[in-house]
């Protein structure tokens, strides 16, 4: 069989060992021990060209080891952000989101993110059926989050059932009403370590991207998503 240096050529024997896999650095070195032996005396390599494949086969070499150092390293940071990010299951969330699972008469609090300062902002709360059952007036705003809190009962005082229910915000610029972006806070249950990232199981809102939460308490929220509700 003809190797695969006999083929470019150059008249040397490799060692059978190292047809089957990649060259290592010995193979590499008794390839040019061979490649020197075997040169045409007319025509000699030159050191020059001689120190630069070695130092080629240097720096690859030096590559691979710095990948696999890199490699090593981004599982270590992605075991120890893990870790961090289990001490979060417990503590409650500030999260971007609309709907929220809820038991009978429970409160919720949350936050209108308000792009700009308004003399007047509102929460619309509307049932699965669509029927707004509650209101809140938050009055005048400065730009960013107006905090609100609803103690989950409907415009008569009477506590509504268990289900989910959306809330809606919205704000005056100028005489024109806009809708802002709303954030609900509930419970962290779990955290989720994916290929894209990390992902938090809020407690009646579901499952969520790391970056849609914009804070989180060191507090206990009693907030039991109803039987059978959706996440």
């Amino acid at each position: 069989m003809v190797s695969p240096v006999d083929g470019l050529g150059l008249g040397l024997d490799v060692p059978q060992a190292s047809r089957g896999g990649d060259l290592g650095q010995e193979d590499f070195l008794h390839l040019m021990i061979t490649q020197l032996k075997n040169q045409d005396p007319f025509k000699p390599m030159e050191s020059g060209e001689f120190l630069g494949q070695l130092a080629q086969f240097g720096t690859v070499q030096g590559l691979a080891g710095l990948q696999t150092s890199f490699d090593s390293l981004s599982a270590s940071l992605v075991s120890n952000q893990a870790l961090q990010a289990s001490t979060l299951v417990g503590r409650s969330a500030l999260a971007q989101s609309s709907t929220l699972s809820i038991a009978a008469a429970q409160p919720v609090s949350g936050a209108a993110d308000l792009p700009t300062g308004t003399a007047s902002a509102a929460i619309s709360i509307r049932d699965a059926t669509g029927a707004t059952v509650r209101t809140l007036q938050l009055g005048a705003q400065p730009s960013g989050l107006a905090p609100f809190a609803w103690d989950g009962l409907d415009e008569a005082g009477q506590p509504v059932p268990a289900g989910r229910y959306s809330f809606t915000a919205s704000y005056f610029d100028g005489t024109e009403a806009v809708a802002a972006d709303t954030l609900l806070r509930a419970p962290i249950d779990s955290v989720l370590v994916g290929a894209e990232g990390f992902t938090v199981e809020l407690r009646g809102i579901g499952e969520l991207p790391f970056t849609a939460v914009r804070e989180i308490r060191n507090e206990t929220i009693s907030a039991p998503a109803p039987a059978g509700a959706a996440n």
